[in-house]
């Protein structure tokens, strides 16, 4: 990968991590098509640090200001119940669920799962879902209404975005709008509860990438994430405005419409699933699922 692949990939990371439209999707697919092949697991998990350091710049002030009342509940010097202290504690048993299934599942998932059966199948399947919730869920929730069985339904919405195509904040969001929260305040414990997850996955990669010649802890990474992490930025704010009006539905149709595309275009040849010659065993793991949707 060189430099300028690495901006055009760190542009797309900042723009798409907290749309619900995917960005190891984006970053899988315009990999491919850049002639690269597939940038890789590590790199999607170490770039993701850039526009996590945009969520912390964001809500630096919320993420302060939990923290701080979540460590002096600890002592009594707040009570228990305050909000802001079990938010803590929903952060923390949101993370449960993606920390263990990325730690068993990180061979399936480095690999297999991100063949672009996969990705093409995951953006139709959770845009139609996401869909399905915005456009009939209650959304009359806010947070001060979260509780542990919601924080954790949430903590496994958020682990299926360990499959390309999934979306984090879509994953979540569409959690939280079937558990009737309001769209921005699905998203905003989206962005807090991705914290923990994105740092320890980006840092776990980080750290074994290091030493490692072929790793993707090199210059080009290092380039897409500071540039991650100044697009995203930007993106945060202006999706947060506008959700507070407007629906997902745009988002929906997009997905729909992109996975279709790249089946299409794996069909016809112009994209390999694999990032080279597909093989007859990511096809054979593909076969149940797309025999699945075609029944």
């Amino acid at each position: 990968m060189g430099i300028f692949e690495a901006i055009l990939l760190g542009i797309i990371q900042g723009l798409t991590e907290f749309l619900p439209i995917s960005s190891s999707a984006h970053l899988r697919i315009a990999s491919e098509l850049m002639g690269i092949g597939d940038a890789g697991a590590a790199f999607t998990a170490i770039t993701q640090l850039g526009t996590e350091a945009a969520v912390v710049v964001f809500f630096w002030r919320d993420i302060v200001r939990i923290i701080s009342r979540w460590f002096r509940s600890l002592t009594g010097a707040v009570p228990r119940r305050d909000p802001d202290a079990l938010m803590g504690w929903w952060i923390i048993l949101g993370s449960v669920p993606i920390v263990i299934l990325g730690l068993l599942f990180e061979d399936l998932i480095d690999t297999t799962l991100r063949s672009l059966w996969f990705v093409a199948i995951a953006l139709i399947v959770f845009g139609l879902l996401l869909g399905f919730a915005d456009r009939y869920a209650k959304q009359e929730r806010d947070l001060t209404q979260l509780g542990w069985k919601h924080g954790l339904i949430f903590g496994f919405a958020q682990a299926l975005a360990l499959i390309p195509g999934v979306s984090r904040s879509g994953g979540t969001i569409t959690a939280g709008l079937l558990m009737g929260y309001t769209r921005e305040s699905a998203a905003r414990y989206s962005f807090l509860l991705a914290i923990p997850a994105v740092f320890g996955s980006g840092g776990y990669k980080l750290i074994k990438s290091i030493g490692d010649p072929g790793s993707a802890a090199g210059a080009p990474t290092l380039i897409a994430t500071v540039i991650a992490f100044v697009v995203a930025l930007v993106v945060i704010g202006v999706f947060m405005r506008y959700i507070s009006h407007g629906s997902f539905m745009p988002f929906v149709v997009y997905r729909v419409l992109l996975g279709i595309v790249i089946i299409v275009l794996l069909s016809t040849g112009v994209l390999s699933a694999e990032g080279g010659v597909a093989t007859a065993q990511t096809i054979d793991a593909a076969s149940p699922i797309l025999n699945g949707i075609a029944l």
